[in-house]
């Protein structure tokens, strides 16, 4: 059974369709992305699935439950790391804890195990602009993890990162997932990306924004580290630009 659904979800925003007829899975332990062009509806269907919106039609569904329009069910991280700059990494990653009314001192406490398997061990008394930006991330990720600990919504997160820093994250993200089972779905513009993290990628194609195709990218992970030079990821890579530019040409 899929652990996340989406069923048939529709959205318009004063009458204008903005995404129609959404149906996408996540599979325990899965990295998922969500790849197409800007404006086609990819941060309107995170906002359903998260519940901070409410669809026109369809559903969505988690463990066998609908979570449809319940905020609070999966974990949600956007492109910025939005950390409170006057708040210490510690403080800013217990924030979650805090919200659901943990004592401050037990969340500290609660975050602080996990400091050390997300690369973080030190920074608790820093604040954020002594960090990285990959470090942030890490920090941002983390937070994400302790607001549920199950499905995360990441929304291009490594999108400001320099090559060789998002190439370092991309890696200890995916190890991280694989130690805590933590499922995602990703949102991208990067074909590179998807390709390199993806156990699948659904395209979202077309004004609406539907679902008209999904690639599965059965290299096993991690890829190698000269993956992308390979013949199997330029196929890859060609066969999703030749999707995109198909639907693109057909709009």
């Amino acid at each position: 059974m899929a652990q996340l659904k989406v069923e048939g979800v529709s959205k318009s925003f004063d009458g204008e369709p903005v995404i129609r007829d959404i149906s996408i899975e996540l599979h325990k332990g899965e990295l998922v992305s969500l790849l197409g062009i800007s404006g086609g509806g990819k941060t309107t269907l995170f906002n359903i699935i998260a519940g901070l919106s409410t669809p026109d039609e369809g559903r969505v569904v988690m463990e066998g439950e609908d979570i449809t329009g319940c905020p609070g069910r999966v974990s949600y991280m956007l492109q910025k790391d939005l950390l409170f700059p006057f708040r210490t990494i510690e403080d800013n990653v217990a924030l979650p804890l805090i919200i659901k009314g943990v004592k401050k001192k037990e969340a500290r406490q609660q975050a602080g195990e996990d400091f050390a398997g997300f690369g973080l061990e030190g920074t608790q008394k820093k604040y954020p602009a002594q960090l990285s930006g990959g470090m942030r991330q890490r920090a941002a990720l983390l937070r994400t993890y302790l607001f549920s600990g199950s499905v995360a919504l990441l929304d291009e997160p490594f999108s400001a990162l320099d090559m060789l820093t998002k190439q370092s994250v991309h890696k200890w993200y995916l190890d991280v997932m694989e130690q805590i089972r933590l499922s995602t779905l990703f949102i991208t513009h990067d074909i590179d990306e998807a390709v390199l993290l993806s156990d699948r990628i659904y395209l979202l194609t077309g004004k609406p924004g539907t679902i008209t195709g999904e690639i599965v990218v059965k290299e096993p992970k991690p890829r190698a580290r000269d993956f992308q030079v390979t013949d199997v990821f330029l196929d890859y890579k060609k066969t999703i630009l030749n999707h995109l530019k198909k639907y693109s040409d057909e709009v």
